[in-house]
């Protein structure tokens, strides 16, 4: 496994625990006061546990096709996939946490998720054509 691929994996994992811990932090400052599961798309708390768990549902699948993929074949196109992966979820997470309200999509945060769709099933591809 190349050292740019486990690089992409460390720091996905590491957004992945950075969101958690913010969902957390959005707790504290919350205190009792107010809905620890908001419903309005323009509160914090809810854009923090929706940051957090977009992420948790794509980061592990990711991991594991970087780490499936890296057993299987070794090429620059998987260094790329990693980083564009990476690049995707930390872009994606950045979009939803700088908005204003989850109602509201921007360039930063469709484009995460677009690189998302698209390098996921990119990695998926390669599993199937390296077997």
């Amino acid at each position: 496994m190349s050292t740019i691929v486990i690089t992409c994996i460390a720091l996905m994992g590491m957004l992945l625990f950075v969101l958690g811990a913010n969902v957390t932090r959005h707790r504290a400052i919350r205190g009792g006061d107010g809905p620890q599961m908001p419903t309005d798309p323009a509160d914090r708390l809810l854009i923090a546990q929706r940051a957090h768990g977009n992420a948790a549902e794509y980061v592990p699948t990711l991991v594991v096709l970087l780490v499936v993929c890296s057993t299987l074949t070794a090429g620059w196109w998987l260094d790329v996939l990693a980083v564009v992966a990476t690049a995707a979820r930390f872009g994606h997470a950045f979009g939803m946490l700088r908005s204003r309200t989850l109602a509201a999509h921007g360039p930063v945060r469709d484009s995460g998720a677009m690189f998302t769709y698209l390098s996921g099933i990119a990695l998926g591809v390669t599993a199937l054509v390296a077997m």
